[in-house]
């Protein structure tokens, strides 16, 4: 098959999450597919159906979930470290202004671990669960599975401060993305088909307002940005607001779908971040994003899991 042979467009997420779930900061123990056969062999469907009664009941626990692994990954590895709570002498990640009020799921972990923790005591780790539940979203909302290698171990530090330093924020430029996600051993290829978990889920208007309104010190929004979209997004969050509880859809047209229009929106200049229209402005991120939108891929980047 040649590298250029158009795959189906949710084959992408594969990679992504494949990424994602096993990302080079997570290197320390050796992970493995069907970790828990023995040990717990229940767990992936447990957790499979606490994710599915969220889903039923919040559509956005999908999206919630998947970013939350997102964020969980992109500090300290994949250790479930943005589930810990806060204390009295400790901020912990989960209640960073770069994670609070912005994540949801937190208690379809819960349930799992709940759950887990009646039949399998002291087996499945938390972070292991937010992997399986990452992926169990993907493939509600259409994306295809994918096999989670587990075994990671549950970190005790969690800080706020690392949070804030290390998730790229949605203002950054392709230059500083690309740096964000070199410390995290992660390549440009890796960095623009992770952007596109952006393919689902909301966003609070106080992440991008600043796109709509007197950009850059003039009078309108910034050029970059569709002006029929820029019209439409002005309407849903007004100039001056501070309102927490303004959300709009990432990709307005399948908001619960899995799908390539992400990387379709950001060609019609509809990126709804600095962060997703700045992949335009680089030779290789551009020509990645016209791939993706092709839902073509090339095949070595299918990574495979090792056993």
């Amino acid at each position: 098959m040649s590298p250029k042979t158009p795959l189906p467009s949710s084959i992408i997420f594969l990679v992504l999450f494949w990424a994602l779930s096993c990302p080079s900061v997570q290197v320390e123990a050796q992970l493995n597919v069907g970790f828990y056969c023995k040990s717990c062999p229940s767990a992936e469907r447990i957790v499979k159906e606490e994710v599915m009664k969220g889903f039923v009941q919040n559509r956005g626990i999908a999206p919630g979930l998947v970013r939350m692994h997102f964020h969980d990954c992109f500090v300290r590895g994949c250790d479930g470290s943005v589930l810990i709570d806060s204390t009295s002498s400790n901020t912990a990640e989960k209640d960073s202004p770069v994670n609070n009020p912005s994540l949801r799921g937190f208690d379809v972990i819960d349930n799992a671990k709940t759950r887990l923790e009646t039949q399998c005591n002291g087996i499945v780790s938390c972070a292991d669960i937010l992997a399986f539940a990452a992926r169990d979203s993907v493939e509600i909302t259409r994306g295809l599975t994918y096999n989670v290698p587990a075994g990671r171990r549950d970190g005790r530090v969690s800080l706020a401060s690392e949070a804030l330093q290390d998730i790229p924020a949605p203002t950054l430029n392709v230059d500083q993305l690309t740096q964000n996600f070199a410390n995290k051993g992660l390549t440009q290829e890796e960095m623009v088909t992770l952007s596109g978990s952006h393919t689902i889920g909301r966003s609070h208007c106080t992440s991008f307002s600043s796109r709509l309104y007197n950009f850059n010190g003039t009078t309108g929004p910034d050029p970059t940005l569709d002006p029929t979209y820029a019209a439409q997004l002005q309407q849903q969050c007004p100039e001056g607001s501070t309102d927490a509880s303004l959300v709009v859809p990432m990709d307005p047209r399948t908001p619960f779908v899995t799908d390539v229009n992400y990387y379709r929106d950001i060609l019609a200049n509809r990126g709804l971040f600095t962060s997703d229209q700045t992949l335009l402005t680089n030779s290789n991120t551009a020509s990645e994003v016209n791939q993706l939108n092709e839902g073509c891929i090339h095949l070595n980047r299918v990574y495979t899991p090792a056993t």
